[in-house]
């Protein structure tokens, strides 16, 4: 990835962060951390990866409130951040920090079975 995009995505993160924690009202969107943005070479996309507290359903919602406020967020973001066109926004639950957390139990697991 290229270092603007880098720059980008580091900016939008900061700003999408503060956007959704502050900004949005939909009471279906619980709470959430932005975890990282990959921005496209072309600064055309930008996959905003998300973690959300709750169960799978809180999760959904979380994910269908973000849709709803897309627009929104979007235009929230370009204010913000001086660029041409402002990347189209794509949300996605971030399952690493989820994934690390079970092999770090199965772990201790194996490791507490063995003493």
């Amino acid at each position: 990835m290229n270092l603007r995009a880098n720059r980008v995505g580091e900016q939008m993160k900061k700003e999408l962060s503060d956007i959704i924690g502050r900004k949005l009202k939909d009471p279906r969107v619980g709470f959430v951390t932005v975890t990282d943005v990959e921005v496209t070479g072309d600064l055309q996309q930008a996959k905003v990866y998300l973690t959300v507290l709750g169960d799978e359903v809180q999760k959904k919602d979380t994910l269908d409130g973000l849709e709803k406020a897309k627009g929104f967020i979007r235009s929230e973001v370009g204010k913000r951040i001086r660029l041409r066109k402002t990347p189209e926004l794509i949300f996605e639950i971030d399952e690493s920090i989820e994934y690390g957390n079970r092999i770090e139990t199965l772990i201790k697991k194996i490791h507490d079975t063995d003493e």
